[in-house]
């Protein structure tokens, strides 16, 4: 087992998160002791890529609001090289710098990552409410955690992105948010901390002053329309981690200097799950939808 307290930090794929400071203050942590594993995501290198390919992006709204990236063969191929090519290889070597020992991975490795394609997908095209099909996402299943856990006890940080592996081994798209969530909950961590390009969850979105300190979610169903894109996705996988015995979950901003080590000391935004309304329809706990 890991002796010391685990943390999992997911650095965001906006291009306005400083992921160089995310790195230096991860080094600064782990030469005092601290056990952490970095996941990222790349939406910002992606896009990229994708233009210089000319490869159509393309995002699918849920029913629920949630939106995805849209993941046809040709933008698999760019996620894999965006983020196993590009990214990765640069966090990597941005530890490196700082004298610390990092290993990337993607989810596929060991089969740490495993998940189930989804034959369709419904999203809300001009109104209507369709099937899309040929999407290569998935929802992860099961975790190996072997692979990781066998890197942070011999001192090395696991630097973990998608893709991961499907039920016919082929690589799938899946959110790294979630991917994140599902590592921390498999390793028993003490704390995930999502951060992103924004100052953490809003009262309201269109100001970005009213970040609010705590936020409790409904255990199940999707999250509020005030929360969309990105931020929806985050809720949810700060939820399944909750659900999965990850003590803290919070949403942070990766703009900052040091943000690791304010999230870790409770800046930003702390998620909590709702207690499940009573036998009739009360509820212990008020639930604040966000």
């Amino acid at each position: 087992m890991i002796t010391q307290p685990l943390t999992v930090v997911k650095c965001g794929g906006n291009p306005a998160v400083d992921a160089a400071g995310i790195c230096a203050d991860i080094a600064r942590l782990v030469h005092e002791g601290h056990s952490i594993l970095l996941v990222h995501g790349g939406s910002g290198e992606i896009g990229r890529l994708a233009g210089r390919l000319d490869v159509p992006q393309r995002t699918l709204v849920a029913p629920d609001g949630v939106s995805t990236r849209y993941t046809d063969p040709d933008t698999l191929d760019v996620v894999v090289l965006a983020l196993a090519g590009a990214v990765k290889p640069r966090l990597v070597a941005e530890l490196a710098r700082h004298h610390v020992p990092a290993v990337g991975l993607t989810g596929m490795d060991g089969g740490m990552l495993r998940a189930r394609r989804k034959a369709a997908v419904r999203a809300v095209v001009d109104g209507r409410t369709v099937l899309v099909r040929d999407n290569h996402s998935g929802r992860i299943a099961t975790v190996h955690p072997e692979l990781p856990l066998t890197l942070l006890r011999a001192g090395y940080v696991p630097v973990v992105s998608p893709p991961a592996i499907d039920e016919h081994d082929q690589p799938v798209n899946v959110d790294a948010d979630r991917a994140a969530a599902a590592l921390a909950t498999a390793l028993g961590a003490d704390q995930l901390l999502l951060l992103t390009g924004a100052p953490g969850v809003l009262a309201d979105p269109g100001d970005p002053t009213s970040v609010r300190s705590s936020v409790r979610i409904a255990p199940s169903g999707a999250p509020d329309p005030s929360a969309t894109g990105g931020m929806a996705l985050k809720l949810i996988a700060a939820r399944e981690a909750l659900a999965g015995g990850v003590t803290t979950v919070r949403i942070a901003d990766g703009r900052t200097p040091d943000p690791v080590s304010r999230a870790l000391a409770g800046a930003d935004t702390t998620v909590h799950v709702a207690d499940a309304p009573a036998a009739d329809g009360s509820s212990r706990e008020e639930a604040i939808r966000v």
